[in-house]
Formats: C-alpha cells, sequence, structure tokens
C-alpha cells in the first residue's frame, strides 16, 4: 500500500466500541506491540446460545474508577502473549469493531491487567497496519476530545 494514501494517527486516539458500549476510551498507539489490549477486571467464561463468551469490566477513563462498563463479547481465541515487562502470560482474545474517527473495523483485542499502566487501552500494530501512519509528536488526531466530553458520554 502507498504510504499517502494511508490516514495518520496521533501517539493516543480517542477510540469507541459500540458492541461493548464503551462510547471512548484514549488509546495509547504502540507499534512496537503486536496485539491491542484493554484493561480487564472480573473476565469470566460463559455460554451463551452453545458458544463461548467472556465478561468483563471496563474502567475506560484514566484514573477515574468511578465509571465502569460490563461488556460481554464471544470468546475469540486464548494467547500467550508478552507484557510489557516481557514475560509472556495467556490472555483471551475477543473480535470487535473499533471506531477512530470515521472509521470502523474489526480488532483483536487480547483482555488484560493493565492497571498498573497509564493508558487503559494500548492499540497494536496488527489494528493499525495498512490503515494509519503515526505521528508520534502528535496527540489525538483523528479524533479530539476534551477529558469532559469523554466524560459525559458515560452520563446516561
Amino acid at each position: 500500500m502507498e504510504i499517502e494514501k494511508l490516514k495518520v494517527i496521533g501517539s493516543e486516539e480517542w477510540c469507541s466500541f459500540d458492541e461493548l458500549k464503551i462510547p471512548a476510551i484514549l488509546a495509547r498507539i504502540d507499534s512496537g506491540a503486536k496485539t491491542s489490549s484493554i484493561q480487564a477486571k472480573k473476565i469470566k467464561l460463559f455460554t451463551k446460545n452453545n458458544e463461548d463468551w467472556v465478561q468483563f469490566v471496563v474502567y475506560p477513563i484514566q484514573k477515574n474508577k468511578s465509571i465502569s462498563v460490563t461488556c460481554e463479547a464471544k470468546f475469540f481465541d486464548k494467547r500467550l502473549i508478552k507484557n510489557s515487562f516481557g514475560t509472556s502470560e495467556e490472555r483471551i482474545i475477543i473480535k470487535t469493531p473499533i471506531t477512530i474517527g470515521e472509521d470502523t473495523f474489526d480488532i483483536e483485542l487480547s483482555l488484560a491487567n493493565r492497571s498498573a499502566m497509564q493508558f487503559a487501552m494500548l492499540l497494536g500494530r496488527n489494528a493499525i497496519a495498512h490503515r494509519y501512519v503515526i505521528h508520534s509528536g502528535v496527540k489525538q488526531v483523528q479524533n479530539r476530545l476534551l477529558r469532559k466530553v469523554a466524560l459525559a458520554k458515560y452520563k446516561s
């Protein structure tokens, strides 16, 4: 693909997940990470209509534990993934549509304990490949949101 046809994203981007009922989450863009990940707590596998599903809780706004979203998604896979410390850990993977700016597309998302990390979500290279180039000196190119606007999306 020609680089001129790719969109630009910043080092951080606001994303949303309609199927997970997450209207706004700030993701750190990390081309060094292969798989995208999201902060997930209380992860439970269950069966729904003879299919494997997973339920988990996301705290989508940085440094704010008062807002949580209980999500459900079809179980997609379980994989060994290297965490930021270089240690492999087994994680559940879901496949779900993500929206960044005007674009919506499916990504694989690992459910991870990111509580010690600055960002509740990390967008890895598999999600951005052939879609975006990263402008590391700029934040929020595709969807610029003020924190108070993001918080307001969770009021309902």
